[in-house]
């Protein structure tokens, strides 16, 4: 052993204290992760606010584990969450057992699931973990209406097959009408940043 051998061990540590620090300053300011990192989940609507899940458990049978639970009721005339014949009645997604693979957003034919940036998941209590279709379905925005409510937009062809021109109709209206346009329907209200 040589008298230079703690010298030498040290210079590593005396070479790191001049650098500068890249430890983040979390919570405080957290960063903002990837535009398509796969957070929480979230059911989207349409631009009335009916539901666009139909209840059809694509996105269960496609979770590898096994985290996502849907139970579909069938709509009626006086109750009506979604444009379809059914609706989601029942969703839970189980973060205890979300891989966050996101096969469940490629399994679903109405886009209506999609996550969010949202990362921070971590809970104490088991329970809080499960997340109720409540929990999971995005907030009324302006114009839209808490179902159960009558189709706004047409009939259920309006809401599936002509999403996407209808919206373009609706946002050249101009967002001070309130509600779309008659006939107006949305292709997918993703979230911000989230993928589409």
């Amino acid at each position: 052993m040589s008298i230079f051998d703690p010298v030498k061990g040290f210079g590593v540590t005396f070479a790191t204290m001049f650098k500068p620090v890249v430890t983040e300053d979390y919570p405080k300011h957290p960063d903002q992760p990837a535009p398509r990192y796969h957070g929480r989940h979230q059911l989207n609507r349409h631009p009335d606010g009916l539901e666009k899940c139909v209840g059809c458990e694509l996105c269960a049978w496609a979770c590898p584990a096994d985290a996502i639970f849907v139970e579909g009721a069938d709509n009626t005339e006086e109750a009506r969450f979604s444009p379809g014949e059914r609706y989601g009645k029942n969703y839970q997604i189980n973060y205890l057992r979300c891989i966050g693979c996101g096969l469940c957003i490629e399994a679903c034919p109405t886009r209506s699931l999609t996550m969010t940036n949202e990362y921070e998941l971590a809970d104490d209590d088991r329970q809080r973990l499960i997340y109720t279709k409540d929990m999971l379905l995005a907030p009324l925005l302006p114009g839209m209406e808490q179902p159960p409510h009558p189709m706004r937009l047409g009939d259920e062809h309006d809401y599936y097959a002509r999403g996407p021109e209808l919206l373009r109709q609706a946002q050249q209206s101009g967002p001070g009408s309130g509600r779309p346009a008659d006939g107006a329907a949305d292709d997918a209200h993703t979230p911000t940043g989230a993928p589409s």
